[in-house]
């Protein structure tokens, strides 16, 4: 993301940030039946979007076609996908259009976003939610997607996915559990690395409990600035009894504090039976005459939930990352930070 999310939420209204409207989602529809997208097969041709900020390096195109291409597939590049507008990847009716076309469009098999940024949630007002849920199509992305990525799956019941975006680094790691829910329809677990390189005991990548236990849950989520931008909308799923998975980057960590008060007084984090948070990529204490650490954050805030949760799993803002299904089933192992599909995530 080039755009700071502290600047995101200044651009925001107060009344939608700091609302205490009870969250009860005006779509029935996500408490209903699970709609799963078919599965990616070779040869399946991907839509290209770029719903949020714009990209200024047309050759940035060119590399997600090649890589696209080794995993067996070809690219429809959305009509406005190089459109610029500030710092928006052209206007919103435009954006939005490239979305509802690539589910309409019956060539296309599923949507990748080009990048992330800021913009998704100028969208979700203009979504044809009907036609997407007649065309249920795999959905991936992360950080601002998680707009879309929430909102499709509050309007349609559809399963979203967490993961790389085009310009995302598609080493063997990640494109690993791509392959494995997407292709493969897969129903696995999945678990930090464990090597420890040339020290004696593992230092990068750990996984930190915060209260131990397992649960079980839909997996919803994302961006945590994005989805506390979205509280007071009918635009998020009903988090009752879900396992909770965030991310963030850039964020000073009092600001991390501030939107997970907000989570709390909102009411989601009481309605969660567990909780995950990544990586907090860029996020320092700031100047000042202190800081809380985020472990004192998730202390204040998580601990006396009393329910499974940890931090430090391979979701957010780096190179190596798990893809989350939203929507669909797992149970989870705060003890061992192991986060364990209970069903595939397409047909």
């Amino acid at each position: 993301m080039t755009i700071s999310r502290r600047h995101v939420l200044q651009m925001l209204t107060t009344g939608l940030i700091i609302s205490h409207i009870p969250l009860t989602n005006a779509s029935t529809k996500a408490t209903g039946a699970v709609l799963k997208p078919p599965r990616l097969q070779a040869g399946d041709t991907v839509g290209l979007i770029n719903p949020a900020g714009a990209t200024f390096h047309p050759v940035d195109v060119t590399v997600v076609e090649e890589t696209l291409a080794a995993l067996g597939l070809g690219m429809k590049a959305g009509e406005h996908l190089l459109d610029r507008y500030g710092y928006l990847a052209g206007e919103d009716k435009a954006r939005a259009k490239d979305v509802n076309n690539m589910f309409a469009d019956p060539d296309v098999s599923a949507l990748l976003s080009l990048r992330g940024g800021w913009g998704c949630n100028r969208l979700l007002d203009l979504l044809d939610y009907e036609a997407i849920s007649r065309n249920p199509k795999i959905l991936m992305g992360y950080s601002d997607i998680t707009s879309l990525l929430l909102a499709i799956n509050a309007k349609t019941s559809l399963v979203t996915f967490h993961g790389p975006v085009g310009i995302s680094t598609w080493n063997q790691y990640s494109t690993n559990f791509v392959k494995k829910l997407l292709f493969n329809a897969e129903a696995f677990s999945m678990e930090n690395p464990r090597d420890t390189g040339d020290n004696l005991a593992q230092v990068s990548d750990r996984v930190i409990t915060i209260t131990g236990g397992k649960a079980k849950g839909r997996l919803l989520g994302g961006n945590l600035s994005v989805l506390t931008s979205m509280v007071g909308s009918d635009y998020l799923p009903n988090f009752e009894g879900s396992i909770l998975f965030l991310e963030e980057i850039n964020e000073d960590i009092f600001r991390v504090d501030r939107m997970l008060t907000q989570l709390k007084l909102a009411g989601i984090l009481g309605r969660i039976s567990g909780f995950i948070f990544g990586k907090c990529k860029e996020c320092n204490p700031g100047e000042g005459f202190g800081s809380l650490t985020l472990e004192e954050v998730f202390a204040d805030h998580i601990e006396p939930l009393g329910i499974p949760a940890w931090s430090g799993t391979m979701i957010g803002h780096m190179d190596k990352k798990f893809t989350i299904p939203l929507g669909i089933e797992a149970e989870i192992d705060a003890d061992k930070g192991i986060i364990s599909l209970q069903e595939p995530a397409v047909t």
